[in-house]
């Protein structure tokens, strides 16, 4: 399916930024390499040309004043109960489609977080393509596990070592399976069935897969400072 054929489909973008963040204070207004983190995302969605709206959810005066001047749509703020820690992503995206109507208007929504400074349009068409052609529930970004989990270990409470799966303690790690893990950059969903069923990952997903290095999820001080020094280096090289 090619850009064109895409960029047909109705489809929303929905980027949640709620204001109480935790780990990294501020976190979608913090600059990041020089420009508030949310303005990647909603630069992304302006660039990818996918989106007739581009819809910011939040619970911030500040976060709705960076965003509608980035050119973001802010058209409610987002209720109490869809803004402490245990409010789901599911649950944030059912109520904005909600709050503008989806169901009626498009056929296609992407969550797309505020901390996608890697993320480029190509990652959002395949994402969408793979929801349409392979008749998936919903794609999202991934990438490979550094090293295979089947050798992994936990540690005991006398501080000793046990393998999480001893049955592949003497599985060469070539012969064990390539395994991936979700890193927080976009769901693309089908705006009706996901009205009735609020689910994000599910056996009919399917993964945007990403090299490892552009896989960022940034929810700490570490992962911030990480980021941020190989963003401004890929930056500097392209100059």
């Amino acid at each position: 399916m090619n850009a064109s054929e895409l960029s047909s489909r109705r489809c929303v973008a929905v980027i949640p930024a709620r204001g109480g963040s935790k780990r990294i204070p501020h976190k979608n207004i913090r600059p990041f390499a020089g420009r508030p983190l949310i303005e990647y995302a909603i630069g992304l969605a302006q660039e990818c040309g996918l989106f007739e709206r581009i819809i910011v959810s939040t619970d911030s005066s500040e976060i709705c004043e960076a965003a509608e001047k980035a050119g973001a749509e802010v058209p409610f703020m987002r209720p109490a109960m869809f803004s402490d820690d245990h409010a789901t992503s599911a649950a944030v995206i059912h109520h904005a489609l909600e709050a503008i109507a989806a169901e009626d208007q498009y056929e296609y929504v992407c969550c797309l977080y505020p901390a996608t400074p890697f993320t480029n349009s190509d990652d959002l068409q395949r994402g969408l393509a793979l929801l349409i052609d392979g008749d998936a529930k919903s794609t999202f970004a991934v990438t490979r596990f550094a090293a295979p989990i089947r050798r992994a270990f936990e540690q005991r409470p006398d501080k000793t070592l046990a393998l999480v799966w001893p049955e592949y303690r003497d599985t060469r790690s070539q012969d064990l399976r390539e395994t991936y893990h979700d890193i927080g950059q976009f769901y693309w969903l089908p705006v009706q069935s996901f009205m009735q069923d609020q689910v994000l990952i599910s056996e009919q997903s399917r993964g945007v897969v990403y090299e490892r290095w552009r896989a960022h999820d940034i929810d700490t001080e570490e992962d911030w400072m990480l980021a941020e020094t190989i963003f401004r280096s890929i930056s500097k090289d392209r100059q």
